[in-house]
């Protein structure tokens, strides 16, 4: 009897993601057939804009598109996901298909008593930080709104997994640090390629530890904080921690009044899980990566930013030979990133992955080893 029940309710959660992402696929199209040459998809996507009229790029609901939205995209959206649903009675048995069809039902019954208003259509002043990966919450559903060509997902997040819809990239400001390094250059190239408007910051020039004059007006402009600066040797906890954490914070400072939240990539190293092994040479650069992963963690848990954790393998560089080009380090990086995901492993030997473990439950408070031991 319970396993008959487990499996009712596997199949039912099947069915209802499956179909969902039909709907999702259908929104996507609705949204490329914008600058189709055909007229009617044209139309056809001119309909769907009244759901974005409904609730502007502002995160405002202007009431006077309420009927409309009802028709042109509520209505659509019951019917394909309903049609999706209905498909599984080739697969599996009708009492699962009816359950969902009912849920819909229920689901769509309540959307209307509202008028359209559901939880993840409301007026909002300011999109938060945190955000679902594998299901789409109020905060992530408004960054489609703010974002139209981006965030498709609407219950749960199989469309924009796959597709890698989750980021937006073109037309949106970059300002990356360590843009003369491998990986911060290979990001301009890459980011610059993709529609992204690049600006850089060189470290010792642009800012130092305790001095961010010239950098407001620089994150001012920017929507996202690419932070791949940095130094293995000389001055280490300045470069890998107190720089990353006072930009990363004045950026934010900056950002709280903004509508959606201002982005920060920060790129870690894999050093973080294993340390430095009692290599003399990496004891100074090893505390200064740990101590930032640790104020990193508080970075990731706020909804004052979102924030993206980049940990890669070693890869080639004026430091040395590596595992992977910095090219291809930053493919991966984009890779996970425009999937939604704000720890982002770029391994090879999966040590990146395990150090997820450590950087969200396990870390430790670091020496500073750049003051001489009392």
């Amino acid at each position: 009897m319970i396993w008959d029940i487990f499996v009712f309710l596997l199949q039912a959660a099947l069915v209802f993601i499956v179909s969902t992402a039909l709907f999702d696929a259908l929104h996507w199209t609705l949204h490329k057939w914008e600058s189709s040459k055909i007229p009617l998809l044209r139309t056809f996507s001119s309909w769907h804009w009244v759901h974005h009229k409904f609730l502007g790029l502002d995160m405002q609901i202007n009431p006077a598109y309420a009927r409309a939205n009802i028709w042109f995209h509520i209505l659509p959206e019951y019917l394909t996901s309903l049609a999706g649903t209905l498909l599984f009675l080739l697969v599996f048995p009708w009492p699962v298909i009816a359950a969902v069809a009912v849920l819909r039902t229920i689901m769509l019954g309540m959307t209307l008593r509202e008028e359209g208003l559901d939880y993840n259509h409301m007026s909002m002043d300011r999109v938060g930080g945190q955000q679902g990966l594998l299901w789409v919450d109020n905060n992530y559903h408004a960054m489609h709104h703010v974002y139209p060509h981006n965030f498709f997902s609407s219950f749960a997040n199989v469309f924009d997994l796959i597709f890698g819809t989750t980021c937006q990239i073109k037309g949106r400001r970059f300002l990356v640090t360590g843009a003369g390094g491998a990986f911060g250059s290979a990001m301009v190239d890459k980011l610059t390629r993709l529609g992204g408007i690049v600006e850089t910051a060189k470290s010792g020039v642009d800012f130092t530890q305790g001095n961010y004059t010239a950098m407001r007006e620089k994150l001012e402009r920017a929507d996202v904080l690419v932070l791949s600066h940095g130094a293995k040797t000389d001055d280490c906890w300045n470069a890998n921690n107190v720089t990353f954490r006072e930009l990363t914070e004045l950026f934010t400072e900056i950002g709280k009044t903004r509508l959606a939240p201002p982005e920060v990539w920060a790129l870690g190293s894999e050093v973080e899980f294993h340390g430095d092994m009692g290599m003399d040479e990496l004891k100074a650069y090893s505390a200064s990566k740990r101590a930032y992963a640790l104020r990193a963690r508080d970075y990731y848990r706020s909804d004052a930013l979102i924030y993206r954790h980049i940990v890669p393998s070693s890869f080639t560089s004026a430091m040395g030979k590596g595992a992977m080009s910095a090219a291809t380090a930053v493919n991966i990086a984009l890779f996970f990133i425009r999937r939604g995901f704000r720890y982002v492993p770029v391994t090879l030997t999966g040590l990146a992955v395990l150090n997820y473990f450590r950087f969200r439950f396990f870390q430790k408070e670091q020496p500073d080893l750049s003051q001489p031991a009392e």
